[in-house]
């Protein structure tokens, strides 16, 4: 007869060479299995409603001695009590004529479904699809909101960024990421920095808690519509409101410093910052610029609308000036970019450039887009019109828009040709300390 089982016997019970199977002899059909490496189960043998025999384990051991809340389940660590009580109850459930076995094996296949279908949705797997599948080809600064969601964009497999959301939510379920989550690592990215990003400056910054916060809300609404979330937990989370538009323009002697400073600075970033100034375009679309957007004469660039915020494609007419600064940019064979610092990805690191540019310069504070911002007040006071600034830095607005921007789609290439080149030479005369000689453009005549 087999031995009725205590809960120190349990306990004390050691591992062999082979699997020990020890019947409880206060319970019908319950054994305690001891596997070779230690590990403890609670296994249950008994005839199937064919009369064959059946077996199905219940559980783990439970040797903490602390009894569990509640009614016992199958699947749950189990103390001797636990397993008995439980035991008595598939007993219970088979003079009713339930099949346990049958039972049992569904609910397994149900978790391992469930358990699968946590790995498939996890935080860090469905960003690397939605950077994969939606922002790389759809979003112009996928790169930038890669690493907010902790995700290296240099690299092939989009690693985690050490320390990013990717790796601190990386098994999480993207269902069980709610409004208190988003909060806290927005609020953390406003006052010490976004998780796995390196902050730009001490101190507060909005303007981080709003790009993270624009990140996640992206990405929980992509899972949204493809059912991969419930819901956007970004609803209703606090974002930091935009600051006031600027209207920071550097003035002449300001351009005047800002040119030696780049001189100074020289190589692909020197080079980068002067054709910000000369085309009036933005960072991204001259830092990541390709040499087969330039046509064969060099005298054009033309952007893609995968490159350009509005998704419009754009062609930059190239004053003198600006072509030499490209023709001087040595090629690099099997590089795409035109601005690289390692023959591989376009340059970036422009927080440590701009600190450069400062400690040469001394001005008032300002910013990059600043020089966007100079050029195209620069053309206005050179007496171009509106509608021939906005198109020369692709911006849809004010005369642009509405029915004009509809009806009206003259590219005024020659315009525009004329007008940056006219801009470009009034820089040439301020920084070569030279008399423009350029006199106002005319408006043409209808």
């Amino acid at each position: 007869m087999a031995k009725v089982l205590t809960a120190a016997a349990v306990v004390r019970f050691k591992a062999g060479k082979k699997r020990r199977v020890i019947r409880d002899g206060g319970s019908r059909s319950l054994y305690l299995v001891v596997q070779p490496s230690g590990h403890k189960s609670w296994l249950m043998r008994f005839r199937g409603p064919s009369g064959k025999a059946a077996k199905m384990v219940i559980g783990p051991v439970d040797l903490s001695g602390a009894e569990v809340q509640g009614e016992p389940v199958i699947g749950m660590p189990l103390t001797l009590s636990a397993a008995r009580q439980l035991a008595a109850q598939v007993h219970r459930d088979r003079a009713r004529g339930q099949d346990v076995v049958a039972d049992h094996k569904v609910r397994k296949h149900r978790q391992r479904a469930e358990s699968a279908d946590r790995g498939s949705n996890s935080f860090a797997t469905l960003a690397r699809r939605y950077v994969e599948e939606h922002a790389k080809p759809k979003v112009r600064g996928w790169r930038e909101l890669a690493r907010n969601l902790g995700l290296d964009p240099d690299d092939e497999d989009l690693a985690p960024i050490p320390g990013g959301l990717a790796g601190r939510w990386a098994d999480r379920d993207a269902r069980s990421i709610d409004g208190h989550d988003v909060h806290a690592v927005v609020d953390e990215a406003r006052r010490i920095g976004t998780p796995g990003i390196q902050a730009r400056r001490d101190g507060a910054s909005e303007s981080r808690a709003r790009a993270l916060h624009s990140a996640l809300s992206a990405f929980f609404g992509w899972g949204l519509r493809h059912r991969r979330v419930d819901a956007n937990p970004c609803a209703g989370v606090w974002r930091p409101r935009a600051p006031a538009a600027r209207d920071r323009v550097l003035t002449n002697a300001e351009v005047v410093k800002f040119w030696r400073a780049t001189e100074v600075i020289g190589g692909p970033f020197g080079a980068v910052l002067q054709l910000l100034l000369l085309c009036g375009q933005r960072l991204a679309e001259m830092a990541e610029l390709q040499w087969d957007e330039l046509s064969e004469d060099g005298s054009e660039i033309r952007l893609p609308g995968t490159r350009t915020k509005n998704r419009r494609p754009h062609t930059v007419p190239l004053a003198p000036m600006a072509r030499e600064i490209i023709a001087n940019v040595p090629r690099i064979d099997g590089c795409a970019f035109v601005f690289t610092t390692n023959g591989r990805t376009p340059v970036s690191g422009w927080s440590k450039t701009k600190k450069q540019l400062d400690a040469e310069m001394g001005i008032v504070p300002w910013r990059l887009h600043d020089l966007r911002r100079t050029a195209i007040s620069g053309m206005g006071e050179l007496g171009v019109r509106v509608d021939v600034i906005e198109l020369s830095v692709n911006h849809v607005s004010g005369a642009r828009a509405g029915v004009a921007g509809t009806y009206n789609r003259s590219e005024l290439l020659a315009e525009r040709r004329a007008a940056l080149e006219r801009w470009a030479a009034h820089v040439a005369g301020l920084v070569t300390e030279r008399p423009a000689n350029v006199a106002p453009i005319r408006p043409r005549r209808g």
